[in-house]
């Protein structure tokens, strides 16, 4: 595989030289590999939202460099909005950023301004429909007339239209019930696996993480913490709740049960996962019929 990102020594700092300043990301460097799925995790003020945002250009970096493709993003400013295609970025709440008449146009917005029209552009809006299960009966309606989860969705497709190499994804399940939450994390998954594309997902939700991600940024105080397979980060669950974090639940009832000299393995991360761990054992001690 080779690096579709790559941050060389990325710093930001807000009000540089004034009686204000803060350094949110310091002096981070890291390599993203195409087809990746990443998790982003780090406690409220860790950095890791600046981060994203200097991926596609919309902040800039205040020292340091970042490469898509192998080129760096800032060689011609003038040229960053290409940038901003190919690295697709979609907000906390992005359905507060849905303002057209139908949610066919909402999703279409993107794309168009890419330059698809016609039927390419009709293909790419009802491909993102399906990607995120919008049936194609909503396409007419407006925005506004959808249930929370269906307007999450809407704006997610806008983005996705665009067929960016990378989508990042900042908090996308935040808000919704439980059943939204397992709906749009099981289509991001899907989308992942039929794209192939690069995806960063930030959350502060551990067991969505640990269900998806293959390698995992932990952000703390602006500094890269650990940048590691999914398993390996949540090994380390005493750093990981010194940095104000916790490790899926079901890992850490896992834990315990090694603790106490109960022959389970280590590193469980889903449910799926400790029911298979725990099957057989329970089996052995006849507990099941």
């Amino acid at each position: 595989m080779s690096c579709v990102l790559e941050l060389k020594n990325i710093s930001f700092v807000y009000g540089k030289g004034t009686p204000f300043e803060k350094r949110a990301v310091d002096n981070v460097s890291l390599g993203i590999e195409r087809g990746e799925l990443i998790g982003v995790i780090g406690h409220t003020g860790s950095g890791k939202s600046t981060l994203m945002q200097m991926l596609n250009g919309l902040m800039r970096p205040t020292e340091g460099q970042v490469f898509l493709d192998g080129k760096d993003i800032w060689e011609k400013p003038k040229k960053i909005r290409e940038v901003r295609f190919k690295v697709g970025m979609v907000f906390q709440y992005p359905e507060y950023q849905l303002f057209e008449e139908t949610v066919y146009k909402d999703i279409a917005f993107g794309a168009q301004n890419m330059g698809l029209a016609g039927d390419e552009l009709d293909k790419a809006v009802r491909d993102a429909a399906t990607f995120t299960d919008l049936k194609p009966a909503l396409l007419d309606k407006s925005p506004f007339d959808l249930s929370g989860g269906e307007k999450r969705r809407a704006a997610i497709a806008g983005v996705i239209a665009m067929d960016p190499e990378v989508l990042v994804l900042d908090e996308p399940t935040a808000g919704l019930d439980p059943m939204g939450r397992e709906v749009l994390l099981s289509q991001i998954v899907n989308y992942h696996k039929a794209r192939q594309n690069t995806i960063l997902l930030v959350s502060h939700t551990m067991e969505d993480i640990a269900r998806v991600a293959d390698r995992i940024i932990v952000m703390n105080k602006g500094k890269l913490a650990m940048f590691e397979p999914t398993k390996e980060v949540f090994r380390r669950g005493d750093e990981l709740e010194n940095y104000g974090l916790k490790v899926p639940q079901i890992t850490r009832i896992m834990h315990d049960l090694r603790q106490k000299g109960i022959d389970v393995p280590e590193g469980v991360l889903t449910v799926d996962e400790a029911f298979s761990a725990l099957l057989p054992l329970l089996k052995k001690e006849g507990k099941l019929w």
